[in-house]
C-alpha cells in the first residue's frame, strides 16, 4: 500500500526532475489500439499521460490515474493544451475503486500492483481488452527497476487466464539510446477479440 510518504516521493521526484518520464506514448500501446474498438478507457498509474492522450487522440474517453499531483498536473496541461478532454484523477491505486463492468479498455504500463490485477479485470466490460506491459525478471543488465517491481516469466499469463489471451511477449527490447529492457507484454480479451 502507498503512503502519504510514498506520494510525496513521487511528486517530489517529477518536480525536481529526478524522475524523467517518458513523452511518447509506448509503442506497445500504439500497436494494440489498432485492432480495440473505441470505448471507455482506464490508464492506470498514468504518470505524465502519454498513453492517456493517446488514446484520447485516438477517440477513446479516457480515465486516468496517477498517485502524483505533480504528475497529474503537468498531464492535465498537456491535455489542454492538445485540446483534448480526460478525466484526470489523483488516488492510490491500492485504495482506489474501479467500478466492475465499465470500461472497454484497461491500461497498465510498466507499473507492477499485483493485487490491482484482478480488479483491472474485474473493471472489463464484455469483450472489454487489456493491455499490460511490465519489466520483467532477469539476471542481464538492463534499464528499469529491480525486484518486487519486475514480474517473474509468465506470470502475467498465470494472473489473467480468467481473460482470452489475444497476444503475449517476453524479451529484450532497446531503449531509446539509453540501453535495453527486458519487457513482458500482454493483450486479453474479456470475451471475444472479434476473430
Amino acid at each position: 500500500m502507498m503512503t502519504r510518504d510514498e506520494q510525496l516521493r513521487w511528486d517530489e521526484r517529477y518536480a525536481t526532475g529526478d524522475y524523467r518520464p517518458r513523452t511518447e506514448p509506448s509503442p506497445f500501446v500504439v500497436s494494440a489500439i489498432s485492432r480495440i474498438p473505441r470505448g471507455r478507457a482506464l490508464v492506470l498509474a498514468c504518470g505524465t499521460g502519454r498513453n492517456a492522450l493517446l488514446l484520447a487522440e485516438a477517440g477513446f474517453d479516457v480515465e486516468a490515474v496517477d498517485i502524483s499531483a505533480v504528475a497529474i498536473d503537468r498531464a492535465r496541461r498537456e491535455a489542454e493544451r492538445r485540446g483534448v478532454e480526460v478525466t484526470w484523477r489523483v488516488a492510490d491505486l491500492d485504495d482506489f475503486e474501479i467500478p466492475e463492468g465499465t470500461f472497454d479498455l484497461v491500461t497498465m504500463i510498466r507499473y507492477v500492483n499485483r493485487d490491482l490485477w484482478p480488479r483491472a479485470a474485474a473493471a472489463l466490460t464484455p469483450d472489454g481488452w487489456l493491455l499490460t506491459e511490465q519489466h520483467l525478471e532477469t539476471r542481464r543488465r538492463v534499464l528499469g527497476p529491480t525486484g518486487a517491481f519486475r514480474v517473474r516469466p509468465g506470470e502475467l499469463l498465470r494472473a489473467f487466464t480468467n481473460l482470452r489471451i489475444v497476444e503475449y511477449w517476453e524479451g529484450i527490447e532497446p531503449v531509446d539510446r539509453d540501453g535495453e529492457a527486458v519487457l513482458a507484454r500482454l493483450v486479453a480479451c474479456n470475451g471475444d477479440p472479434g476473430f
